[in-house]
């Protein structure tokens, strides 16, 4: 009997860490997750940390049980996706020393020494701040002096689990576009940024564009995997930008990937930045292309956690169909979203609603304002992106595990008045960029994209009412308390 051919796609998220077993078509066969956990560094005010040796051996338990509830396939290849601007740090022999996630911000206290960050800007297509890996490298390098003397290169985390897997360093360049070492137009490290940082150029790995083959699979990692030794490894790239190829955009679309953040992106031919440096270029998983991006920061992670303390044991058809069922409004929320033509992010938020509390008040409120919430941010986001880029189609896409509420969706083609599409694959849309990347390399067709669903906009004078309450609810948050 012939076995069915598929991949193995490991996606290292910020909140959890998934195994994918998918068919060369992309039919998802075998799913397994755990959390990621980090752990705090008390040597700096705002650092975290995760063992990136106890993560292999997660992913590789991971694989075991996705292939299981796979059944009988042959694997032809693996490849990997993570989080952007996270780093693994690695030594002279290959050991993986420590991970730092892209929520560690222990290089903060050493932003004000960046020398001329408008030229950063310039050369990297995004304003230098301790989110990006140079600044967490800095910040190894000036407090964790044990570590950085056993440094010997550092990778992306997709770019790290595809080097475990083959023992080819590398540095795929969706995911160099986060270094601020990167030069984004030149699609080549830059010698002057390092300058800038002073980083040693020994500890950049070659840059390797996305679905190129590294080589099979080393033996021992084949073993660990239960693999065939004659798979393939294939470079990867930033999770983000799978996001992005899975809806199969056209140059100049614009694409919302919501999930632990929300970037909104288009896709561009051109290298472009912003003069007010509110918003981030980078390359895409192709050749030539670019990202230009505004995001709206944390936003289905909100959604999750306000899940899990109002719907802990329920699913979201329940949420939906409390949603359904509001005949009025009931709160506003603030909950630390982004925008990109402010200067600074808001550090606390909450909810407001009507003294004494309303015997009315609800559960589906809390949860409506905080769908309100992550979308007028995607609404302002969307328009600082639209004020240095042009968007004249009717449409937007939307893909990720963030989006998959209705509601929320309805709020977003409202506010935009813009269609927002979504294909089939949309709440696995990083494992189908995945899919994408692996039949490139090995020369097979490609799924053809299926559009599931079409929210059409509504024009609800109410919500616009509501729009300037959320504005007027942000502004209240921030002046207090920022």
């Amino acid at each position: 009997m012939d076995l069915q051919e598929a991949y193995i796609v490991i996606d290292i998220g910020t909140g959890n860490v998934r195994v994918a077993v998918v068919s060369v078509t992309g039919t998802l066969l075998g799913l397994a997750r755990v959390d990621m956990e980090y752990i705090r560094d008390e040597l700096y005010p705002e650092a975290l940390y995760f063992d990136p040796n106890k993560l292999w051996q997660e992913i590789q338990d991971l694989a075991h049980k996705a292939l299981a509830e796979a059944g009988p396939v042959a694997v032809l290849a693996v490849t990997s996706t993570s989080q952007r601007e996270g780093i693994v740090l690695i030594d002279q022999h290959g050991s993986s020393l420590i991970g730092l996630p892209n929520i560690d911000h222990r290089g903060r206290e050493w932003e004000a020494n960046i020398p001329d960050a408008d030229a950063v800007y310039q050369l990297t297509g995004r304003f230098p701040t301790s989110l990006f890996s140079a600044m967490k490298l800095i910040g190894i390098r000036e407090r964790r002096k044990e570590i950085w003397a056993q440094t010997a290169q550092f990778m992306s985390i997709s770019d790290w689990a595809t080097y475990q897997l083959s023992g080819v360093s590398h540095y795929e360049h969706s995911q160099a576009s986060e270094t601020l070492l990167y030069d984004v137009k030149e699609k080549q490290w830059s010698a002057r940024l390092c300058e800038y940082f002073n980083i040693d150029a020994s500890l950049l790995p070659e840059l390797k564009d996305s679905g190129t083959i590294l080589g099979t699979v080393k033996a021992a990692a084949a073993v660990a995997f239960g693999i065939s030794a004659d798979a393939l490894i294939i470079v990867g790239g930033a999770d983000t930008q799978l996001g992005v190829q899975s809806t199969q955009p056209e140059a100049g679309d614009i694409v919302i990937v919501s999930g632990t953040t929300t970037p909104i992106v288009q896709i561009g031919i051109a290298y472009t930045t912003d003069a007010q440096q509110r918003l981030w270029t980078g390359r895409h998983i192709d050749s030539n292309s670019f990202i230009v991006e505004a995001n709206a920061g944390v936003t289905g992670l909100n959604y999750q956690r306000l899940k899990e303390i109002f719907y802990p044991n329920e699913p979201y058809a329940v949420i939906e169909k409390e949603l359904s069922a509001l005949d009025h409004y009931q709160c506003v929320a603030s909950l630390g979203s982004l925008v990109a033509d402010e200067k600074s992010p808001i550090t606390r938020g909450g909810f407001i609603f009507d003294t004494p509390v309303s015997h009315r008040l609800s559960r589906a409120g809390f949860v409506w304002a905080t769908l309100w919430d992550i979308a007028c941010s995607i609404r302002e986001n969307y328009n600082s992106l639209c004020a240095v880029v042009n968007h004249d189609v009717d449409y937007v896409w939307a893909c990720g595990g963030g989006i998959q509420s209705p509601v929320l969706r309805q709020f977003i083609a409202n506010l935009l008045q813009k269609k927002i599409v979504i294909r089939e694959n949309y709440t696995q849309s990083s494992i189908s960029g995945g899919v994408f990347i692996c039949n490139k390399a090995l020369n097979k067709p490609q799924p053809e994209p299926v559009t599931l669903e079409i929210t059409f906009p509504q024009i609800l004078p109410e919500e616009q009412q509501l729009y300037a309450e959320w504005k007027d609810t942000r502004k209240a948050f921030k002046t207090t308390f920022n």
